[in-house]
């Protein structure tokens, strides 16, 4: 099973910026459709951005107007720019996408196991 890798958390001021990326573990052929969730401690896991196979975005207005979302299709890989942080904003931040990872056209839902980001105040 190919899985998905996020990185790029870490510590930032409120206000700071981070950068998180998202690609797969080995090789596919393109990766469609993928979505960042994030999970605070004590809270349920929430959708926060999705970008569509055809590049349609869509945003939680919690971080409308701050994250921005985006495919880089030559290298199979998704971000999630984050922009004006906040302490809210602290959680563990996954991606999951619907990837095809051969030239038959086989395709596979897959998750990350997730990248801390922290906002301190």
């Amino acid at each position: 099973q190919v899985q998905l890798v996020e990185s790029g958390g870490g510590l930032v001021q409120a206000g700071g910026s981070l950068r998180l990326s998202c690609a797969a573990s080995e090789s596919i052929v393109s990766i469609h459709a993928t979505g960042w969730s994030r999970q605070a401690p004590g809270k349920q896991r929430e959708l926060i951005a999705d970008i569509s196979s055809g590049g349609t975005t869509t945003y939680a207005d919690s971080v409308k107007g701050r994250f921005t979302i985006s495919r880089d299709n030559a290298v199979n890989t998704v971000y999630l720019q984050m922009n004006s942080l906040k302490p809210e904003d602290t959680a563990v931040y996954y991606c999951n996408a619907d990837l095809q990872i051969d030239r038959w056209g086989r395709r596979q839902s897959a998750w990350g196991r997730g990248t801390q980001v922290t906002v301190s105040s």
